[in-house]
């Protein structure tokens, strides 16, 4: 296997703040936040999310073996999640076909999904590989080391069939595989804190907000339940209600600012109410939202046990917090 070199991580090492211009980042924020607002009213009646905690972590030991930056992680995931769920309503609808039409001997949808469950690995390696493609900062990974990581699975599979997955995961998604990340809008934001004077340095936020997204993208389930349960204000939610909270889920403003509100907390607790403070005033987003985010965040990073952290939560926290959620509800 052609090994590349081991990691110079351009998020943590290379990676800097305040040298981009301000009408540049201002241009930036709009741009993501008119990004983010279409995929807000898109993602009504999707059919959900088909992200794994074992899958995401599949494909960030993946990246990590590759030496491919956090940003490639974290876009393969979104590929990866997104062609499934193509491939999914591909499914649904030819089973839809079949019921209407009553062709009992027909099979075309579960020929489809036993060839999507048989290709799989196939097409989550595809999805990196596309996703490092689109990285300027790391070298392509070449068809050799995939097809030799493949074999060291199991999986035999030539050339041609490791472009003909990438074809099928292009064609799947139209080829609009630049998608965006939580990433974007959280390093975009800790620029405008900069700028605004933010007390905590953007590069110790940076650092923890990485620790934090890899935690949500691992927990994103568990961690957004508990946030739909806070904002209904009831342990069992409706299948109505789990449908409409799709799109809080494609919110990425509102994961970037509970992300930097909870890394805020984590260095330096005194300064949680001004960095807070600061992204209402940047994003609009309510302080009882970005409350609540930081709040379910740092509550499942507890119970994760993260290696060389034992931070608990102290009590002022959750009294602020639901103190802040309370009044707005009021």
């Amino acid at each position: 296997m052609d090994r590349p070199m081991r990691p110079r991580s351009a998020s943590l090492v290379d990676f800097q703040f305040g040298v981009v211009a301000t009408e540049t980042i201002e241009d930036a924020l709009l741009h993501l936040a008119q990004q983010n607002e279409q995929a807000v009213r898109e993602a009504s009646g999707r059919l959900g999310s088909f992200r794994e905690p074992q899958i995401v972590e599949f494909v960030f030991l993946l990246s990590e073996q590759w030496c491919l930056e956090k940003s490639v992680s974290y876009q393969a995931v979104e590929i990866l999640e997104r062609f499934m769920v193509k491939q999914a309503e591909n499914i649904c609808r030819q089973a839809t076909i079949q019921l209407r039409d009553n062709k009992r001997e027909s099979q075309n949808w579960r020929a489809l999904k036993q060839q999507l469950v048989n290709k799989f690995t196939l097409r989550l390696v595809s999805c990196v590989q596309l996703a490092s493609k689109l990285s300027f900062q790391n070298k392509i990974i070449s068809n050799i080391t995939v097809l030799n990581f493949l074999q060291a699975l199991g999986y035999l599979h030539t050339k041609e069939e490791l472009l003909e997955s990438e074809l099928d995961v292009l064609k799947s998604l139209n080829f609009q595989i630049n998608l965006p990340t939580p990433l974007a809008y959280v390093e975009t934001l800790l620029e405008v804190l900069g700028y605004n004077g933010c007390l905590v340095p953007a590069m110790r936020l940076h650092a923890t907000c990485l620790t934090l997204l890899d935690l949500v993208y691992l927990l994103h389930e568990p961690i957004y339940e508990s946030l739909l349960r806070a904002s209904i204000e009831n342990s069992t939610p409706s299948q109505l209600q789990g449908e409409k909270f799709i799109s809080v889920k494609e919110d990425f403003m509102l994961l970037a600012v509970g992300i930097i509100a909870a890394s805020a907390f984590i260095q330096n607790h005194e300064c949680w109410s001004q960095v807070v403070g600061h992204l209402q005033s940047i994003t609009g987003i309510a302080l009882a939202s970005i409350a609540e985010f930081s709040y379910a965040i740092l509550t499942h990073s507890v119970g994760a046990n993260t290696p060389g952290r034992q931070q608990s939560i102290p009590p002022h926290l959750a009294a602020r917090a639901l103190k802040t959620v309370a009044s707005s509800n009021t």
